[in-house]
């Protein structure tokens, strides 16, 4: 980019000696027409208007051909200066171009690595570890509820030892009750 810039700025530069060079031939070419106006007018000496308007005309030529000189110089410079910017403007295309690649490799990268890291955890489930380890856990789960009736049941039968003395005093059994022990008694031998 700096290059860039220098040769933009010699091309300016250069066309800005150009006309200067231009500018002053046509001055004295001018210069010169006025010194030959006033030996007409006889305001000048002829020898001395001649021998001035010569070296006038001399340096009209010099100068013109500087200007024409610097004009291709110029021309030669902006020239570069185009080309070198049409490089730096496919350069820049080129980079943008590239990080963009680079951006969509840095995903693919990353969703590779991801996949990856999803089909070895994959890889390393065992079906059968996986079989055995949900038949455990239905039998935790089998076991805390026969665990959770129990504790229900024995809740819902659980009756005070006040209740007990007083059904004993009473003799409030129900006759079912009481027959289904008398019963069982019997069974099993026991008077």
């Amino acid at each position: 980019m700096t290059a860039l810039a220098e040769v933009k700025g010699i091309a300016i530069r250069t066309r800005k000696e150009a006309e200067n060079k231009k500018n002053l031939a046509a001055d004295y070419e001018r210069k010169a027409m006025l010194l030959l106006q006033k030996m007409q007018n006889n305001q000048l000496a002829p020898e001395e208007a001649e021998r001035l308007a010569t070296e006038a005309l001399n340096r009209k030529e010099e100068n013109s051909r500087d200007g024409e000189r610097l004009s291709i110089e110029a021309q030669t410079h902006e020239n570069r200066s185009s080309s070198l910017q049409a490089k730096v403007n496919k350069l820049k295309s080129t980079i943008t171009s590239y990080e963009n690649d680079l951006i969509t490799l840095k995903a693919r990268a990353r969703t590779a690595a991801s996949t990856k890291k999803i089909n070895a955890q994959l890889a390393n489930i065992d079906s059968s570890s996986t079989i055995a380890m949900l038949e455990k856990m239905k039998a935790r789960v089998e076991e805390d509820e026969s665990l959770a009736d129990a504790y229900g049941e024995i809740a819902g039968v659980s009756t005070s030892v006040d209740f007990e003395i007083d059904a004993a005093i009473d003799g409030a059994s129900t006759p079912s009750t009481s027959q289904s022990l008398l019963e069982l008694k019997q069974k099993m031998g026991i008077s």
